[in-house]
């Protein structure tokens, strides 16, 4: 674990109000906090060099630090329920997908008098009984196929002392069989009184322990009475049959409550986000695909030894924000016997709008769904550069204890469905690179870090901005962002809701000006957790580029029992928002781009103030950049009519890459051949058009576009024409709609 980092409990703050952070110092001990205001979070001493604002703060010096760990691995927490004595049998139908993990735990009680627990392992279904007379064990010897369903089941009878299992397998294997039985002799002690149960994991005291890997459906606990081959039996059958205990997943699928239909009643709570909606044994991938239609089909819960939710660490630090800081980025930053660390966030203004015209919009989504994307090998890439620049020499891959991201596999091989922020997110920082760029001038930055180069160019320009967050957006919708005359994006907006979507739709289309100064935005489709934006479901549905795709029939979110993947899968493609969309992807090396004709059309004037000689057709921009060396790179987007981007909007610059890294994405291809030439494929479009009600949006798409902006001090093209562009965006003189569209 890292010597000292921590969390805050929200993105983004007001004026006036409060934030809290929960800070883990390894070891316990003193450690130092303060908090500036920062403007550019590039470390490069050859780039335009970190800067930051100390600001004062009431908290500002030493505080006492304890030691913080997390808990990873979902379960199913049931904190009371009560064995009535005499015969006791767990059953559960499971699907396993690591059980090279060892022996983990479908099933499990413990009370006062002993434990029973039900589970599987690499020799197959086991049951193991703990009582003052000692532990006692039973397995079948026969391995269970991974990612097959089987059903399983222990009896203990303290009667006559015999602690029994046995498996069937849904669809019997052809090569050999998996059925199997087995009892043991047992202590003559009843399990009984109140206790604690678990699901998908076993209680050792406090600690919680033996994470099941896999799919688990319908756990329940009997009597005893139907004997062993009569649990299984009606285990396999789904038939009703007497029990203590029953959890039914298939209810409150959006909810991490795990519904106990018997008559106990001892409702469980899913603890770090387990997936839900996940196919049962019962689906056969008919008729029905989506879950809200009939939920029984499923009523399985995916837990997985690496999941995280909420961490739950202790209240460090938590402060009223005062009312004269100025809205904008904010780091606190921590500091333990020569260990450092940054927690961004951002303060906005009590009234949106009454400090300035201008607003950024900090990709937030998307900072938390790439958060903690474990890339092998790089921090030990990033290590010796980043000391030498005196920034964070941390990366996910070297801390693997705050979990993954939906860019990871889990440990049992499936994708990473759920994101969180309530956890270090130890990637997502200021003075943080987070590769060795290809240029030997660059930065090898993105998210955070990258951001700062828009609100370092609106510093050094004198354009007054405030900084909103998606987060914001998605409670507060288009009322929030009418109170500004236009609106920038960071270089990666990627996710959103439909609540962000929607908010930005209606601006635009109300008359608000928005500038896209990223690529590969508006993407993916992400579902909030019910009780908040705290956390994300991503369900990567049918297309684009992605490393994992869901499993057939798990394509819809257990959040709100939407259908998942690309919005313009979703009949909402980018072109028709901000005019372009994702085209093509690269390594992380950057181009210029050249400008076209469409530089000289009088609509566009306003974008050559001071740069004439420079910005016309045949000439370039974006040569030089801190972001792979030039502009336009990594992820590239363009124009497409056929897509939404509309007849009236100029093209004044392009870029068409030939570096043999870039193809298409998926969601251009229909089958093995390329779709078009590479002019009309592989390149980015600088796009302008203005929209009804006086608005107008621009469009650079390109992820490396904004490390073209520090070159010569922010006094290059690229960084002058954007300047152009939200000066005159800031202007309310409406944008006359052109004669064609009227």
């Amino acid at each position: 674990m890292l010597a000292i980092t921590g969390y805050a409990d929200r993105w983004s703050v007001r004026q006036g109000d409060d934030i809290s952070f929960m800070i883990a110092v390894k070891g316990g001990g003193r450690y130092s906090a303060r908090i500036a205001r920062v403007i550019c979070g590039d470390p490069n001493p050859r780039g335009p060099g970190y800067r930051e604002i100390p600001v004062k703060w009431d908290l500002e010096g030493q505080h006492d630090g304890i030691e913080q760990t997390i808990a990873k691995g979902s379960w199913v927490d049931v904190p009371a329920l009560a064995l009535p004595g005499g015969p006791v049998g767990f059953a559960a139908t499971v699907w396993p997908t690591l059980l090279a993990a060892g022996k983990q735990a479908v099933l499990n009680w413990a009370g006062a008098g002993g434990s029973l627990m039900l589970g599987v392992g690499e020799r197959g279904a086991f049951a193991r009984l703990a009582t003052g007379e000692g532990t006692v064990e039973v397995e079948t010897g026969i391995a269970l196929t991974e990612r097959g369903w089987h059903d399983i089941a222990c009896l203990f009878d303290p009667a006559s002392g015999v602690l029994s299992i046995a498996q069937a397998p849904r669809k019997i294997r052809l090569d050999h069989d998996e059925r199997a039985t087995k009892s043991t002799s047992a202590p003559r002690a009843a399990l009984a009184g109140t206790g604690t149960a678990a699901i998908a994991a076993g209680r050792e005291g406090q600690r919680v322990v033996h994470h099941f890997n896999g799919k688990i459906e319908r756990p329940r606990i009997t009597e005893g009475g139907a004997g062993l081959d009569g649990l299984i039996a009606s285990q396999a059958s789904g038939a009703a049959s007497p029990a203590i205990a029953e959890w039914d997943f298939s209810i409150g699928i959006p909810t991490d409550i795990a519904t106990d239909i018997g008559p106990a009643r001892a409702h469980g709570t899913c603890v770090n986000l387990p997936t839900r909606a996940m196919t049962g044994s019962r689906w056969t991938g008919g008729m029905t695909h989506r879950w809200t239609e009939e939920p029984k089909l499923w009523g399985a819960i995916h837990f997985h030894d690496d999941d995280i939710g909420d961490a739950g660490w202790q209240l460090s630090l938590t402060f009223t924000v005062p009312e004269d800081w100025q809205s904008g980025v904010y780091a606190l930053h921590l500091e333990k016997d020569g260990a450092h660390d940054n927690i961004v966030f951002y303060v906005r203004a009590r009234v949106p709008g009454s400090q300035a015209k201008v607003a950024f919009l900090a990709p937030t989504f998307s900072y938390t769904v790439y958060s903690q994307y474990q890339k092998k090998g790089r921090q030990a890439l990033i290590t010796e550069r980043s000391l030498a620049w005196g920034a964070l020499a941390q990366a996910p891959d070297g801390h693997p204890e705050y979990g993954v991201s939906p860019y990871n596999f889990h440990s049992d091989g499936s994708g990473v469905v759920m994101s969180t922020m309530r956890r270090p997110l130890i990637d997502k920082r200021v003075n943080q690179i987070h590769l060795v760029d290809p240029s030997d001038y660059g930065s090898g930055l993105y998210w955070i870090s990258a951001d700062s180069a828009i609100t370092d160019l609106l510093t050094r320009k004198g354009i007054d901005f405030e900084v909103i967050t998606d987060h914001d957006v998605h409670a507060e919708g288009v009322d929030l962002l009418a109170n500004y005359s236009v609106v920038l994006t960071g270089q990666h907006p990627e996710y959103h809701t439909h609540e962000t979507l929607d908010a930005l739709g209606a601006y635009i289309g109300h008359g608000g000006r928005f500038m896209y100064l990223g690529g590969n935005g508006f993407y993916w489709k992400v579902v909030p957790h019910g009780t908040g934006t705290w956390a994300f479901e991503l369900r990567r549905a049918e297309s684009g580029i992605r490393l994992w795709e869901t499993l057939p029939g798990e394509s819809y979110h257990a959040f709100d029992g939407s259908y998942g993947g690309l919005w313009r899968r979703l009949g909402r493609p980018p072109q028709a928002l901000v005019g372009v969309g994702f085209s093509t992807q690269g390594e992380y090396m950057g181009f210029p781009y050249t400008f076209l004709d469409g530089i000289l059309d009088p609509r566009v004037a306003f974008m050559r103030d001071g740069i004439e000689d420079l910005a016309r057709p045949g000439s370039k921009l974006g040569e030089r950049g801190f972001m792979g060396g030039g502009a336009a790179g990594h992820e590239l987007d363009r124009a497409d009519t056929r897509l939404g981007t509309p007849h009236h909007a100029i093209i004044i610059g392009r870029a068409v890459l030939t570096d043999p890294t870039y193809q298409p994405v998926n969601e251009e291809r229909y089958d093995h051949t390329w779709p078009a030439s590479r002019e009309d494929i592989i390149r980015s479009d600088l796009t302008f058009f203005e929209t009804g009600n006086g608005g107008a949006v621009f469009s650079v798409g390109s992820m490396n576009f904004i490390g073209a902006l520090p070159i010569d001090g922010y006094n290059n093209v690229a960084a002058l024409l954007i300047t152009n562009i939200v000066k005159r965006f800031a202007d309310s003189t409406p944008f006359p709609v052109p004669a064609m569209t009227r």
